[in-house]
């Protein structure tokens, strides 16, 4: 008996879709490979390194830094009284701030920026400190040494004391005259804290942020001057000023170390004086410059020709003053003693020339209302 092999069942070949993404699967551990570097270098932590590590004064270094943020504004500052390990110790008041350099980073987080080498205000040990100036705040320091520059121990490490909050914020002050035309809102932050910890905080740093809208705040340093013990309290008082013309809901905030202690809104009014002076100016300004235009086509406008001549002769033929009558010059000719015919002749002649004119000159007197020396003269009650 024999057996009749049956029909083969076909073989199921890979389709190119299924070869294509197994491919694909196979090359994505390389492509990771090939990527991590530049992204732990945009992810870890900012890093700073530099040229030399020890320069005097009036010497150069190069700063370099990468794992910053990318396009990110940062500064550059020579610092003493610092460590790599502490940090900078009173805050930016020890380092050479007038000498410092700003820089942005490029879109892989790295810069590359000269710095000029000067004494810093506090004595060594030095560092180089880069930190950013807006958005999430990053720092980094590098240990350098100021050829020449004194060297001191730091001060002593007050790790116990511990300040906090103990009552509501408020802000003191209020506006004067100058701010109502755009000059910078200043107030004081007025709060009370306690020392929380086992150890005294001396001369502590606090930290002023101002925000308006959706804006990050801009951090600004404030030293006050004492001590807190521990178990005690002060009150602290510390100037806060925005920009001229700022106007609008402010929030300000304050921050010891890395933790924001309290926040305090502010409503600054809106410098109406300057938008009064805008206004008048653009009042004045047009009205003077028509004057003046009119004043100047006044000026060198064409006149009439003789105008000039005829205004001059009749402003120079003014009428004499007469008496009651337009006769009197004349009756006062003939009936002086010793008058001649002809003087007499002459002086009625003058007196009915004077008449005439004055009759022309002022056209509401007519001839039959003029004064007459032959007219009788009105009599009065009880006369005969």
């Amino acid at each position: 008996m024999t057996r009749h092999p049956g029909p083969r069942a076909p073989r199921r070949t890979a389709s190119p879709v299924l070869l294509f993404l197994a491919a694909l699967l196979a090359l994505l551990p390389a492509l990771s490979v090939l990527t991590a570097p530049g992204a732990r270098a945009a992810d870890g932590d900012p890093a700073v390194s530099l040229s030399k590590k020890e320069a005097g004064k009036g010497g150069e270094i190069t700063v370099s830094g990468s794992g910053w943020r990318a396009e990110a504004l940062l500064m550059l500052l020579i610092c003493g009284q610092s460590t790599p390990e502490r940090g900078v110790v009173g805050g930016t008041n020890s380092c050479a701030n007038a000498d410092g350099r700003a820089v942005t980073t490029d879109k892989k987080g790295a810069f590359s920026k000269k710095l000029p080498v000067t004494e810093p205000p506090k004595p060594c040990p030095c560092v180089v400190h880069v930190a950013t100036v807006t958005g999430e705040q990053a720092l980094a320091d590098a240990v350098f040494t100021v050829a020449g520059h004194p060297v001191a121990d730091l001060p002593e490490q007050t790790g116990g004391g511990k300040l906090a909050v103990l009552a509501t914020t408020r802000l003191e002050g209020d506006s004067s005259l100058l701010t109502w035309f755009g000059a910078p809102p200043a107030r004081r932050l007025v709060f009370t804290v306690g020392n929380l910890g086992s150890a005294p905080v001396k001369d502590p740093v606090f930290e002023i942020g101002t925000a308006h809208g959706v804006y990050a705040p801009q951090w600004e340093e404030r030293q006050w001057r004492g001590t807190v013990a521990p178990g005690a309290k002060a009150q602290i008082k510390l100037p806060v000023e925005l920009s001229a013309g700022a106007h609008g809901d402010y929030q300000v905030s304050l921050r010891y170390g890395e933790k924001v202690l309290a926040e305090q809104p502010w409503g600054v009014g809106r410098p109406w004086g300057v938008t009064l002076f805008w206004v008048l100016l653009c009042l004045v300004v047009p009205a003077a410059v028509f004057r003046i235009g009119m004043a100047v086509v006044d000026k060198v406008r064409p006149r009439p020709v003789g105008s000039h001549r005829t205004r001059t002769q009749a402003t120079r033929r003014r009428p004499k003053r007469r008496g009651r009558t337009g006769t009197g010059a004349g009756r006062d000719a003939t009936t002086a003693p010793g008058a001649t015919p002809e003087a007499t002749a002459n002086a009625t002649a003058n007196a009915t020339a004077t008449t005439d004119a004055t009759t022309a000159v002022l056209p509401w007197f007519t001839p039959d209302s003029a004064p007459a020396e032959n007219r009788p003269r009105p009599t009065t009650k009880g006369q005969a």
